[in-house]
Formats: C-alpha cells, structure tokens, sequence
C-alpha cells in the first residue's frame, strides 16, 4: 500500500524564550546542531516532491530562529500551506509585516487559562503578550486561533477563557490534554482530567461561539457528540484513529523523522535526514509499524472490546503511550 504524506509538524528549533512547565520537548536552548539553513531548504524539496500540503512550524519558539523566515519563503514557494504556532512573546510590528508579506495560512497562540493560570505554568507577562499577538494579528488580517493545553487545574478555567476570547475575532479555538512527556513528566504537574468534562464544555457552547470550538485527536472518543467535537459545525467529522506515519509524521530541529511530533521517544524515530532521504524514510516498508501494521487485537484494555475499535484504533498514540505505556488503549476515553 502507498501511503500519502498530506501534512507534517516541523520543530524547526528548541530554542524558546520559555521553559513551560508542561513543554513536551523540554523547549529552551537549541539543540547543538540543529538543521542548517541549506538542510532545511533541502527538506523543503523533499516535502515538495512528496507532495506534502501543508507544514505546521513550532518550536521552541519559532521565531527565535534567524532563518524562521527563509524555511517559510520557500515552502510558500514550493505551494504549501504553513501554519505556525507561537507563545506570542516576541511579537514586534517588523514580525507582523514578515508575517503579512509570507503569505501564512494561520497562526496559533498558545493560550492555557486566565492571567494567573496561565502565568503561572509559563512565564510571568506571558499572557498579556499572548493576547497582544493575538490583538495585532487579527488586526493585520492574519487568520489567528487559539490552542489551550489542559490539565487538571486549568481545566475548571474554561468559562472563564471561553468569555475572553469571546471579545477577540480569532477563527478556532482547540482544546488539547497535557501529555506527561518532557517538562510535564518531571514537574509534578497534574495532568489527569476528565475528557467527559471537556465534551461535555464544548457541546454546551459550540453552537453559540463566535469561532469554531473543538477539541484535539487525544480527547474523545465516540460519544454520542463526536461528529460536531472536532471544530467542524457539519457536525460529520469524526476521529478515524491516529494518522501518524499515515498521512503525517514530524520532524525535529535535528532532523529526526517520527509519525507524530507528540510522539517525543527515541523508540519512535524512523531515521534521520543527514542519513536518509524523507522519501526514503517514508516509503520504508518497515517503518510506522505501529500504525501502517495495526490489527484490531493489538488494542488492549476497555479499546479491545469497545465496538469502535476498528475505526478509532485505540485513540491517540502520543498520550496513550506516554500516560500508559500501552500504545493501543486509551485511558482517558469518555465512551461510555
């Protein structure tokens, strides 16, 4: 079977201006010999030919590499769409002008509860920054969502969120669970939540949002309201299991390949680019095996016997495996 790469997440450094306490890489200092600007613009080739659509850059902070804007002028050249992820820190009007003159698809600030909250996991005046790029974005026209990362205290918060970004014209807000991984395994952060909680805070308020409302591919799966939890007012998409290695795959700033940039364990990488071409990597026959190999008895727990195992193949592998140790059973699933 040929698989098709339709899109990646591409850790473009791990230099950041943060040091979250729930940063699933550990982001702070670049690496010591992360991606040339040439090897980069070699990637970029490699995705084109691949016929990927669409990069999503994140970091670190993807705006503390010099060159951010180099990677981003030839993959809009090369006719594929990027997205961006940022804290919204370093927002200054030259940045804004780049932004405008790149033609980005979007971008997407990191927002994870009310001032005390979210200052509090990141940094001190983060989030007055973090709504000012929001601010100064959507006034330049670039389309802006938010991304909240939710953990068991920031969880109670979103009401409170949910009416602050009521008051800004943002297109989508996303609501993703906490992984233990990186920062969050080591800071004795509570990460345990209640994903019915969150169905349920979205199915209460999605109708009426000034912006599309939904949830990540590690909250779910298969409630009675899945079709409309996924930021889609259709109301017909539903989650189809874990595309990693799939449809997708990550990279990091030193060039390590793995299906899923979440997917932050050195078992997972499936090469790297100073070794091997992308296309060979990803028309490898041995790699992705966890999902390209997937087979319903694989699934474990309560997935092994849920009806929905064949569609949902045990939810997200990224949380799965780094809440559980088991890559095919979902601990948080709120199917009853």
């Amino acid at each position: 079977m040929k698989y098709r790469l339709k899109s990646i997440v591409w850790e473009i450094t791990l230099a950041c201006c943060f040091s979250c306490k729930y940063c699933g890489s550990s982001g702070g200092k670049a690496r010591e010999n992360e991606l040339t600007t040439e090897e980069c613009l070699s990637v970029v080739r490699q995705l084109s030919e691949l016929g990927c659509g669409r990069v999503n850059l994140i970091g670190g902070e993807v705006f503390m590499r010099r060159d951010w804007d180099t990677i981003v002028r030839a993959l809009r050249s090369a006719g594929i769409r990027v997205t961006i992820i940022t804290n919204g820190f370093l927002f200054r009007t030259e940045l804004i002008e780049k932004l405008k003159s790149l033609d980005i698809e979007s971008v997407a600030v990191s927002l994870d509860g009310p001032e005390e909250i979210h200052d509090k996991y990141r940094q001190e005046g983060s989030y007055e920054r973090a709504l000012g790029a929001v601010r100064v974005l959507t006034e330049a026209g670039i389309p802006v969502s938010v991304i909240s990362t939710l953990n068991a205290e920031n969880v109670k918060t979103l009401p409170v969120l949910y009416e602050i970004l009521k008051n800004y014209p943002i297109f989508a807000w996303q609501l993703q669970a906490c992984s233990p991984m990186g920062n969050a395994a080591n800071g004795g952060i509570d990460w345990r939540f209640s994903f019915r909680e969150v169905i349920d805070f979205v199915e209460a308020n999605r109708r009426h949002a000034p912006f599309a409302l939904g949830i990540a591919d590690n909250i779910g799966y298969y409630t009675e309201e899945e079709g409309s939890l996924r930021g889609i007012q259709n109301g017909r998409v539903k989650f189809t299991g874990c595309r990693a290695g799939l449809t997708t795959l990550g990279i990091d700033s030193v060039g390590n390949v793995r299906g899923c940039e979440s997917m932050y364990d050195e078992r997972f990488n499936e090469g790297n680019l100073r070794l091997r071409s992308l296309r060979e990597i990803w028309e490898d026959e041995h790699a992705f095996s966890y999902n390209r190999g997937f087979r319903p008895e694989y699934l474990s727990g309560k997935c092994s016997t849920c009806r929905e195992g064949l569609r949902c193949a045990g939810g997200c592998r990224s949380y799965n495996w780094f809440t559980s140790g088991k890559l095919y059973e979902n601990p948080g699933c709120a199917k009853a």
